[in-house]
């Protein structure tokens, strides 16, 4: 059996464990022990045991200088997350990130955030923007929460996502089938996004980024192709 630290429930040691697993795949530089300690605001040694835990089960590793990495085990957790919705958008995803040349990427909506659920990076891609699977941002900003606020009406966006704004891109989102953003979420960024309708699923959309310094494109083009991959993966599930 896992030993608890004292004065510690498995409920706090869980949602420690849970919150190191956030701290160690979101951060752009691997963090060394102590920064996670001082992130979990725990003593070192308390780190070191969910440490040793997470690595028990292949969900952590630490590399040669000692920082700490994600390891191969959560690839296999994360398979297991709307595993028909990854299938059908992966090779709509690799064409559309080798054909124009950026991270293509589907994104679920997690109560008050958007969530990256899976991405493709071009093969050829030397300068794209990196969106990493588990990555969240804000429901209210940028394109794929425009793009999900766009199949829905005021009033059923209110049920679902209250206190988050109703946008009127969302009307010209429906307009026209896919969402645009640009620096909403990261400064130098521009994202396109088109809903993704399926029963029985959470809402989602699949998106492209780029930075916009690197790209002249056109937009309306691109959006196109956004959208006609988002309605094929649509029909490969049946909606």
């Amino acid at each position: 059996m896992t030993e608890h630290p004292p004065g510690s429930s498995p409920a706090q040691t869980l949602s420690r464990g849970l919150r190191a697993l956030e701290i160690i795949t979101d951060r752009q530089d691997a963090p060394t022990i102590a920064e996670l300690a001082d992130e979990l605001g725990v003593h070192r040694s308390i780190a070191y045991r969910i440490l040793r835990t997470l690595e028990d089960h292949a969900l952590v590793r630490r590399d040669e200088s000692g920082r700490l990495q994600g390891a191969p085990g959560l690839a296999a957790l994360a398979r297991g997350v709307q595993r028909d919705l990854q299938s059908a958008a992966l090779p709509e995803l690799t064409v559309l990130a080798n054909e124009l040349q950026m991270s293509a990427f589907i994104v679920v909506w997690d109560h008050d955030d958007c969530v990256t659920l899976v991405t493709v990076e071009p093969r050829q891609g030397h300068a794209t923007v990196l969106q990493r699977p588990g990555s969240r941002h804000p429901l209210s900003r940028g394109a794929p929460g425009i793009a999900i606020q766009s199949t829905m009406t005021p009033a059923e966006w209110e049920l679902i996502a209250p206190g988050h704004p109703w946008r009127t891109e969302a009307v010209r989102a429906a307009e026209l089938g896919y969402a645009t953003s640009v620096d909403e979420v990261i400064p130098g960024v521009t994202s396109l996004a088109a809903p993704l309708r399926i029963p029985g699923q959470d809402p989602a959309a699949l998106a492209i980024v780029f930075a916009t310094a690197t790209r002249t494109i056109d937009l309306h083009e691109v959006g196109r192709q956004v959208s006609a991959a988002a309605v094929s993966v649509e029909r490969t599930l049946g909606s």
